[in-house]
């Protein structure tokens, strides 16, 4: 299995953006806006999992797509 790319939705001071690693893909006025963006870049750049935080930084969901290891064999 390949190694997936890891997309975030984060907030920020003047919004939400969706990042990989310390790149920044794009940022967005809403959340709604920036998880449709990271759901979008997450398809197409798949293996990958996109991490969606709330306000407050904690992880509130994630979505894999493709090779989703789960649930895992043995």
């Amino acid at each position: 299995m390949s190694r997936r790319t890891e997309y975030h939705v984060v907030p920020e001071a003047s919004g939400w953006k969706v990042e990989h690693g310390s790149q920044v893909v794009g940022r967005y006025d809403t959340k709604d806006s920036a998880l449709s963006a990271g759901r979008d870049t997450a398809r197409a750049n798949q293996p990958s999992q996109l991490v969606v935080h709330r306000q407050d930084g904690q992880i509130e969901t994630e979505h894999t797509y493709q090779d989703d290891p789960f649930p895992p064999a043995g």
